[in-house]
């Protein structure tokens, strides 16, 4: 027999869709985390290039962008309805291959020099790291999309087995 994940939700038994839908979504909320990390770093790059156009050298004083950190974080991290906190309350979303994917990419791009006045990226650099979290941040949403897709079509088919009586509300309760 297939893979759960290769059949359609009207071929799976009741407790796989269950199980399916729960897994997606526990996915999702890493996937979430690291698109939401992935935007505040994009959205970084695009300050200091911003600041550049306008001829704003960085200050020394504050070349850690702690202002533009602060308002980037409070935006995509932990307000507003698309960043929503993780469903099950895990601690564990920031951990797994995308979370290090991202570390390498910003790494590479040299994201830690976004600010720095001693040593700052140049106009070249900038665009590439700002052209590699955009196609990263991409790739992640694109990703998300079929997860939605995906667990919408479980839900469906929860729903009309449980519409058409195939299954019984009843037994959600014993669990």
């Amino acid at each position: 027999m297939a893979d759960v994940t290769t059949r359609g939700p009207g071929e799976l038994t009741l407790d796989e869709l269950r199980a399916e839908r729960s897994r997606l979504q526990d996915e999702d909320d890493r996937v979430s985390y690291v698109r939401r990390a992935a935007q505040s770093r994009l959205d970084l790059v695009r300050a200091a290039r911003e600041r550049r156009r306008d001829g704003v050298a960085p200050d020394p004083t504050t070349a850690d962008m702690s202002g533009e950190l602060r308002q980037v974080l409070a935006q995509h991290l932990t307000a507003g309805p698309s960043a929503r906190p993780p469903r099950t309350g895990r601690d564990d979303v920031a951990d797994g291959p995308l979370v290090d994917e991202l570390d390498r990419l910003c790494a590479e791009g040299g994201f830690s020099r976004v600010s720095s006045p001693t040593a700052p990226l140049d106009d070249d650099e900038l665009a590439a790291l700002e052209l590699a979290l955009s196609g990263f941040e991409r790739r992640i949403s694109d990703d998300r999309r079929a997860r939605f897709d995906r667990i919408d079509a479980l839900g469906t088919e929860l729903v009309r087995r449980y519409r058409s009586g195939e299954a019984d509300v009843d037994s959600l309760l014993v669990d």
